[in-house]
This record gives structure tokens, sequence and C-alpha cells, in this order.
């Protein structure tokens, strides 16, 4: 029997690559399926002659069913494992992806979406968990960085692929290039990813109770949420933008914005290392104002522009939140543990902020156009600013 390592992965290790390309994969199929319907939304409110409102609804029964489902995907790590949870995740969305690409109505593809949505749960809620106790406190930040920059290349790689395919065969055709690659990914973490060396299982009610009551956790659960929140509202309503005078672009060319992503992968990896360089506290402040700086950017009319504060609001949104979700896990493992079940809260809120105030763009869209939705995401990113103000003159524990 192999003995466990006394410390966790580190950079440069073979079974560092081996998470590392494990995680990638995951966050990759995850978000390319969780966000496949975002660059659809005017082709779906077309073809089902639904509102933008509604066809936003695609978006967001999504991330509220994943964000329930966090809670008890989080507790269910705490008894049976990191591994087993995220492999079973990744699994069960691809097939949910297959059954997207042949819904027969409206309805039908919102209650798919609704249950893939569960489905998907069990990669955000475990990963960063299974990132704090499996790789080598010193390399922490970077690890979790990586892993956000992997979900941003995911992110994007969805919205770039559906909007092409739409362009190309329609809706159907891009939600299958999606599922396609959802069981590609699916395969690699079966066979990649690494097995706990370090998971203990955890005593559920007494950290459950402990990481709601701590208020930097409950800081972060707030940034979570109305960060989130104004990010996927600006997104939503980007595609309707974008189709709509004096731009007048289809799927795919509106698509292609998303490789704005790329911006917030780099963003999060390089926001890892300096917050270990100079510290968490001192770094989300900064990412914050970054993020609020970039969507006021967007109100300008020339499209170079709405191209450039679209990348400068996911550079620093990335940035807040490849640093906070890492820090989510240090500081409850530091209280005395739970991490499983404190990155369960911190995406659940997370989730939560995209569901209500991503599903508000459409609303905003049709009443006020992009300034609404300017004013929406701008309202959101400064209650998340104070919230990071707040957090700075939190009570320290121990390492974080």
């Amino acid at each position: 029997m192999q003995t466990a390592p006394a410390r966790g992965y580190l950079p440069g290790e073979a079974g560092y690559r081996r998470l590392s390309v494990a995680l990638f994969a995951a966050g990759l199929a995850t978000f390319a399926m969780l966000y496949s319907t975002q660059a659809l939304l005017p082709e779906l409110a077309r073809v089902f002659q639904v509102s933008p409102g509604q066809s936003a609804f695609s978006v967001s029964v999504a991330t509220l069913g994943l964000g329930v489902a966090l809670l008890a995907a989080g507790a269910v790590s705490e008894v049976v494992g990191r591994t087993k949870v995220m492999r079973w995740s990744v699994a069960a969305a691809a097939v949910m992806a297959s059954l997207c690409v042949v819904a027969p109505s409206w309805h039908v593809l919102l209650a798919f979406r609704g249950v893939q949505g569960v489905a998907l749960a069990g990669l955000p809620a475990v990963a960063v968990a299974y990132l704090r106790e499996e790789v080598d406190d010193s390399s922490l930040a970077r690890a979790s960085g990586l892993y956000i920059a992997g979900t941003a290349v995911g992110g994007m790689t969805g919205r770039l692929v559906a909007g092409g395919l739409a362009d190309l065969g329609g809706w159907r055709l891009a939600l299958g290039g999606i599922a396609a690659m959802g069981v590609i990914c699916a395969v690699l973490v079966a066979v990649l990813l690494p097995e706990s060396q370090h998971f203990v299982r955890a005593q559920g009610g007494r950290q459950t109770l402990r990481v709601l009551k701590d208020p930097a956790l409950l800081a972060l659960y707030g940034m979570a949420a109305t960060g989130m929140g104004a990010f996927v509202a600006v997104y939503n309503a980007t595609g309707f933008r974008l189709a709509a005078e004096p731009y007048g672009l289809g799927p795919g060319l509106a698509g292609l914005v998303f490789a704005v992503y790329l911006v917030g992968s780099a963003a999060s990896a390089v926001a890892g290392r300096l917050a270990d360089r100079y510290s968490r506290r001192a770094v989300v402040p900064v990412g914050c104002l970054v993020t609020l700086t970039g969507v006021a950017i967007t109100l300008a009319s020339p499209l170079p522009l709405v191209v450039a504060g679209l990348a400068v609001m996911t550079a620093g949104f990335f940035a807040v939140h490849g640093v906070a979700s890492g820090w989510v896990a240090v500081r409850a493992h530091a209280g005395g543990g739970g991490t499983g079940q404190a990155a369960s809260f911190y995406l659940f809120a997370y989730y939560l902020g995209s569901s209500v105030f991503g599903g508000l763009a459409g609303t905003a869209w049709t009443h006020a156009a992009w300034p609404g939705v300017a004013a929406e995401a701008g309202a959101l990113l400064l209650i998340t600013l104070v919230l990071t103000l707040l957090l700075r003159r939190s009570a320290k524990l121990t390492t974080h």
C-alpha cells in the first residue's frame, strides 16, 4: 500500500500535473455546459418566441439548480470523498447536455437545464476543498488561481463554440457541440484525477454552524452573490446589445466577444500569485475597483471600447473570484475545518446571485437598454467593494 505524502503536491510533481489537467478539463466542461445557452439567448428568443427576459431563464434555471444542489453536494463530499463526487458530477452533466439537444419544447429545455445545473454542482462544490487538502500550502493560492483560470477558459470556450455552431446549424447543433465536449472532459476526469490523500470525514452539524457564523466568511459569501450577479447580468445582456443596432451582429460574431475570458483566465492566475506575495486582503479590493472600471467603460458606444470594457471587467472579476474562492477554504480550515461546507455556501451565494441578478438583466435591458444593465451591475459592484473593505478589517485566524 502506497504511503500518503506528508505534504500536498507541489508544482512540477507528477501528481500536481495530473491534478491540474483533470481539474482544468472538469472546469472547462462544467462552465462550458453551464453557460452554453448564454451566447444563444437572442436565437432562443427568436426560435421559441419568448422575451429577452424569458430567454435568460435558460441560464438562470441552470445556475439556480446548481446553487441549490451545492449545499447537498458539499455535505455529501464530506462523507463519501471529493474525487467520487467530482467524477460523477461531470459525467451526469454530460448526459443531461446530450438530452438538451433533443428537447422538443421551451419548457422541456428549461427542465433539462435545471436538472443539468443540479448535476453540475459536484465539481464547484468540491474542487476548492480538494485543492486545499491535496496541494501544499505554499502553492494553494496559485493552484486555486489556475483552477479558476480553467473555469474562465471553459466559460469562454462554451460560448464561442455555441455561438459559432449556432451560425452554422442553429441552437441544437450548438448544444450538441457542447455535449460532445462534456463527454470528452468527463473521460479525462475519470482517468486522470488523483485519489484524495489527505481527506478526513467531517462532523457536519458543528462545522456547518461555524461556517455560517464567521463574519469574514459571511462577507465572502456576500461578495460572491453581488460580484457574480453583476458579471452575469452584463454578459446576459451583451448578446442582445450586439444583435441590436448599430452593431447588428449574429450569434457567431457576437460570441467572439467571449474571447475576453482569456484575460480573466490570466488575471485569475496572476492575482493568485500576487495574493501569495502581498496578501488576499490587499488584492481583492483592487480587483473589485478594476471590475467597476470595466463596467463604466462599456457605457461607451464604439464597439472596440465596449469590448475593452468587457475585458477590463472580466479581468477584475476573475481576480476577485480567484482569490476569494481560495480564501474561503483557507479561512474555514484556519477556524477548525468544514472547508467543503464553506466552499458550498460561497458557491451557493455565487450562483444565487447569478440566477437572480443575471435574470434581472433581461428586464433591465427591455426597460432601459444598456444604461439600465450597467446601473444594475454598478450598484451590485459597489456593494461588493464595501464588503471587501469590511473584510480587510476582519480578525485574522492564523494562516490567512
